[in-house]
């Protein structure tokens, strides 16, 4: 877009701050606001215009998108700017707008919504994991076997060379667990603490380590000690770690039911979410403006820097494996924002206010001071309009779900939790 501003206007303007500069402006042969407009010109003038010129370019954009009636997405860039005395002010500005966007009927759309219940054999699965998660290992003079314990000293090295992080002592592994490459607990299973093993192995293609993705590695392993599991007992000292004094083993079963309650309205959620927005993206193709991606772009990458950072990991390694993903990440989420903006703004939407009390509150029970966590959302603007926002995303999908042909379907409760591991991706 070319825009022209006529001298008129900015010459008005430069007379206008000139004389009220006049009444105050010290040169030196003349008092305090007594120099004539004719000397204050020729001190300031040049000043006064480019201030003058400045602020009537970013001004006159704004009114020209608006006699245009035209949403820019982002700033313009702002090219061939000819700002010569007595010629106005003349540029030229380049910019994306934000894409006329015609929904597809939400009518047409096919979702699942899930269910499901929770029986006495979900609580007895859960009982059993929450076992296993405070087993303890007590050592054993035995051949190890799969689900032991291994204490190893390791060495690993390729064509002869130690690479980085690849020698280890007092490292425990788990025989069976899958959390070490092809072969290398497998290797494992049958020695004795006191033995050694040779493991000639690979490293999958696709490593985390792109530098050892691939690569042929021989380990030198040192088995210093072999443990078994020993699962905890249901009684009073176990049932305490959960902060169940009273009521036994009923209050206990009583109080995972209500934890997994919990946990099952909070998947159903997030799924019907889930396959909302994937659904509407899916239904809805238009082009997406360069300028919000590469924002979104640098969003994630500065959110997935500081999640590394308080881990304690190199936030640029992290960003370095990220960034292949990056790109499609953010024209999701800019595709998403606009799309659920579009509708909001048809149906009219509004974040109840009642509900966001209710999801801050139910935020801030887990903190020792509720009240004091309520406060500090509703003291800071920003905060408060992210959890609006949440809200509103609901109201978006409550209302989608109610118009879209949705089909029911009843799953169990680790389908629900683990849908990958049960084969159900969806």
């Amino acid at each position: 877009m070319t825009v022209e501003i006529p001298e008129d206007r900015i010459a008005n303007e430069v007379q206008t701050r000139l004389e009220k500069l006049s009444r105050t402006a010290r040169i030196p042969g003349f008092r305090q606001g007594k120099a004539p407009l004719k000397v204050v010109r020729q001190q300031f003038g040049t000043r006064v215009r480019d201030e003058v010129v400045g602020e009537i370019l970013q001004s006159s954009f704004g009114e020209a998108m608006n006699k245009q009636d035209l949403r820019p997405a982002g700033q313009p860039n702002i090219d061939s700017v000819d700002t010569s005395v007595g010629s106005g002010l003349r540029y030229t500005a380049v910019f994306e707008v934000f894409p006329e966007i015609e929904l597809k009927p939400v009518e047409a759309l096919a979702l699942t919504r899930r269910s499901c219940d929770i029986g006495d054999a979900d609580i007895d699965a859960m009982i059993a994991r929450l076992r296993e998660q405070h087993k303890e290992w007590l050592a054993v003079e035995r051949a190890a076997a799969d689900g032991d314990q291994l204490n190893i000293d390791f060495v690993g090295s390729i064509d002869g060379d130690v690479f980085e992080g690849g020698k280890g002592e007092g490292f425990n592994v788990q025989l069976g667990s899958g959390s070490m490459i092809e072969g290398f607990e497998a290797g494992l299973i049958g020695k004795s603490a006191g033995d050694k093993a040779t493991l000639d192995l690979r490293f999958p293609e696709q490593y985390r380590a792109a530098h050892l993705a691939g690569k042929p590695v021989r380990f030198e392993i040192t088995v210093n000690k072999v443990s078994e599991p020993v699962l905890p007992e249901i009684n009073d000292a176990f049932i305490e770690k959960f902060g169940v004094k009273e009521g036994g083993v009923e209050a206990f079963r009583a109080e995972v039911r209500q934890n997994m309650e919990k946990e099952r309205e909070r998947a159903l959620r997030n799924q019907l979410t889930s396959e909302v927005l994937d659904k509407v993206a899916e239904a809805n193709d238009f082009e997406v403006p360069n300028t919000l991606v590469r924002a979104e772009s640098q969003r994630l990458r500065q959110q997935v820097a500081r999640e590394m950072a308080m881990r304690g990991l190199n936030p640029q390694n992290a960003i370095a494996e990220f960034e292949n993903s990056v790109q499609t990440q953010a024209q999701k989420r800019v595709k998403l924002g606009l799309i659920m903006a579009e509708i909001v703004k048809r149906a009219e939407l509004r974040a109840d206010p009642a509900k966001v009390r209710q999801t801050i509150e139910g935020m801030a029970s887990s903190y020792e001071d509720p009240a004091a966590v309520v406060k500090w959302y509703y003291e800071n603007p920003q905060q408060l309009q992210q959890i609006e926002g949440m809200c509103l995303e609901d109201e978006a999908v409550n209302w989608i779900a109610a118009r879209a042909q949705v089909t029911e379907q009843s799953v169990s409760f680790d389908a629900l939790m683990n849908p990958v591991q049960t084969g159900d991706s969806t």
